[in-house]
């Protein structure tokens, strides 16, 4: 499973860079707003750390505006990928994208049948949201595993990217049904290390190491 960073804060995409887990970003208006920056400042920026798919979202609602911001989105880095919403004008700027060598993230999938026309239309990434089902009862988990069957049974190259992630159960049950891509804040990420049995080991061998009164090097 691919590891997306959700987020527009440099600082944090930079330390989990370090950590060799980071395979791309996602951002989105509201992110880009909470860093207080110039958004293709941001992107840019986000493009020199990370060598993965960086998301970068349009804001136009027609498909002749979302090809003008493209066009000045995919001009930042090669990385770059266009994230456009679920609508007839958003896929008919994937389709367009795509079939010029353009990656597509296809956001705000809230059902198998969105997820379908994305795939026939050529989303490199299509972003269902399962934190966001969860909030009105349904069970994010469920859409996950209808759109890996569905695309398992026609062989559609789109990855799923499980986006809405809200804490590390919803990482593991995405792994499991087999999401290709998860996308989660920094904190849900730094919590999948967090573990007390490791806290406790680490403690009682530290316990004894200091015991033995040696040091290395």
């Amino acid at each position: 499973m691919k590891f997306f960073v959700d987020t527009a804060d440099t600082k944090e995409i930079r330390e989990l860079a370090d950590t060799g887990l980071v395979d791309g970003v996602t951002t989105n208006p509201s992110l880009v707003q909470k860093s207080g920056r110039e958004f293709l400042d941001v992107v840019k920026e986000i493009c020199s750390i990370v060598p993965g798919p960086v998301s970068a979202e349009v804001v136009a609602l027609d498909h002749e505006g979302m090809m003008k911001e493209a066009e000045v989105l995919r001009k930042i880095a090669d990385n770059v990928t266009i994230k456009v919403p679920l609508t007839i004008d958003g896929l008919k700027t994937c389709k367009a994208l795509t079939e010029d060598g353009t990656m597509v993230n296809v956001t705000l999938c809230f059902s198998a049948n969105q997820a379908l026309l994305a795939a026939k239309a050529g989303a490199t990434f299509i972003s269902p949201f399962v934190g966001r089902l969860d909030d009105i009862g349904q069970d994010g988990m469920d859409l996950i595993a209808d759109i890996r069957l569905i695309y398992d049974n026609y062989d559609y190259d789109t990855e799923i990217l499980v986006a809405s992630i809200r804490h590390p159960l919803h990482v593991l049950q995405a792994a499991k049904i087999g999401g290709d891509v998860m996308t989660a804040p920094p904190k849900v990420i730094k919590q999948l290390f967090n573990h007390p049995l490791t806290d406790k080991g680490l403690e009682s061998f530290l316990a004894d190491w200091k015991k033995t009164g040696q040091t290395i090097g």
